[in-house]
């Protein structure tokens, strides 16, 4: 395989390590539909970042220039970051990224979540002339502002291109529009149902880092052709929609609300258990997935209820149209029996089954543990400090030893490096900046 230091712009010096960026200016910071993009870059060309090298990641030498803030850009970018990209996270110097302050503090008034994005952190006004100049020396430009709010500072498509023609220019962020639940339709009644973590801005990132890495692919490849072209990469969560668009278009249907289950496909649901000896006053949940011809039929004889095999259960639309007559017997079975009893009977009968666990099974899960899921990274200065525990980086991949290399920095720790090393700039400069509040 070609070493991604071949995807690197002619005007890139080969570089480096993985960083952090900063963001915009002024204390000014637009708002966004969901969160945005957060920190993430890089760039110490003398290589003095922390941890192990990553010139032997897939991504090294490419230079990221991470805008935005909250998730989707930032999840973005630490996705490239961890296989070798350079990161470089711009923030507003006068307070940085408010997923700093999200949740749960640190004892030094930091989030750990945002520890865990690991990256350089780069205070500085991006509508500045020092600004435009970083994003024009980028290989790529994360962004998932509000759309339109680069073009208005004269950052965007249009703009970064005559600067960098090979600029890859990756627009991480998405719009969501709430709707009300047809009353005409079978969903359940009640407010839409979301998972307790931003699902929507990790897939956009998800998303994002995919098609990045595309439009690397598609840039060498016209390198190859004698032609230079950056291009921007946008793209939707749209895709995730399933079958929601053409049941619309087809047949009129508005999918609404499902609580646990999963509308069209039975049985797919989560289901009670007796409480937990530990938290006797909480239900313990597991989840079936016996959506399958063979499986429902597993399912049924293992709970007792063959009466519910036959022709009038045969296939899926069967089961649908008596969905509710299906859970209250499966869950009738489940609801008098402990979570341990069941995933025994399930498993041995071939069934999908799994139970639902908190975040603290997961980190005592001896198979996490062995997989190397969950790993140690140290904040602070090598004297002072302490270790956080955070995901692993998956995929990992024969040959790269891909991991959390450094925590998330302090707001503006790598302005001076980045600046001196990338810009050029010299100390009277950056006093001039400081005095002029352009950086942090």
């Amino acid at each position: 395989m070609q070493h991604l230091k071949d995807w690197v712009s002619p005007s890139h010096p080969n570089a480096v390590e993985q960083g952090n960026g900063g963001m915009m200016a002024g204390g000014e910071v637009e708002s966004m539909d969901f969160d945005g993009g957060e920190e993430i870059a890089k760039v110490l060309l003398d290589g003095s970042g922390p941890n192990s090298s990553t010139d032997e990641l897939l991504l090294s030498g490419v230079r990221v220039l991470e805008l935005g803030q909250a998730i989707a850009g930032p999840f973005c970018g630490q996705l490239l970051g961890h296989f070798g990209s350079d990161i470089i996270k711009i923030e507003p110097p006068s307070g940085g990224d408010p997923l700093r302050v999200w949740r749960e503090l640190d004892v030094d008034g930091t989030s750990p979540w945002f520890r865990s994005l690991g990256r350089k952190s780069v205070a500085i006004d991006l509508r500045k002339d020092e600004g435009r100049k970083l994003a024009a020396k980028s290989d790529v430009v994360v962004e998932n502002f509000k759309p339109g709010t680069l073009e208005k500072w004269g950052l965007g498509p249009p703009e970064l291109p005559l600067l960098n023609p090979s600029l890859i220019f990756t627009r991480s962020g998405f719009r969501s529009i709430n709707g009300f639940v047809d009353p005409d339709t079978n969903s359940l009644p009640g407010p839409p149902v979301r998972p307790n973590i931003s699902l929507g801005d990790s897939v956009a990132g998800l998303h994002a880092a995919f098609r990045t890495v595309l439009a690397l692919l598609s840039r060498q490849k016209k390198a190859s052709q004698g032609k230079t072209s950056g291009q921007t990469v946008d793209f939707s969560v749209l895709n995730l929609m399933e079958g929601i668009i053409p049941e619309y278009d087809r047949k009129g249907k508005v999918r609404g609300p499902s609580g646990s289950s999963v509308t069209g496909i039975v049985p797919t649901n989560a289901y009670p258990c007796l409480p937990s000896p530990s938290t006797p006053s909480s239900p313990t949940y597991i989840i079936i997935g016996a959506n399958a011809d063979i499986l429902y039929a597993r399912l049924m004889r293992a709970v007792g209820r063959e009466d519910l095999i036959g022709p009038l259960y045969a296939q899926n639309h069967h089961r649908v149209a008596r969905q509710a007559e299906r859970e209250e017997a499966i869950s009738s079975w489940t609801s008098v029996r402990p979570a341990e009893e069941v995933l025994a009977v399930l498993e041995k009968a071939g069934v999908p089954v799994s139970r639902v666990v908190g975040v603290k099974e997961i980190m005592e899960n001896e198979q996490v543990k062995a997989r190397g899921a969950v790993e140690d990274v140290w904040v602070g200065k090598e004297d002072s400090g302490w270790n956080v525990k955070m995901p692993g980086v998956f995929a990992r991949l024969e040959g790269s030893e891909v991991k959390t290399r450094w925590a998330g920095p302090d707001l503006g720790e790598h302005t001076d490096d980045v600046l001196i090393n990338e810009l050029g700039l010299d100390a009277n400069e950056l006093a001039r900046l400081r005095r002029d509040g352009i950086i942090g």
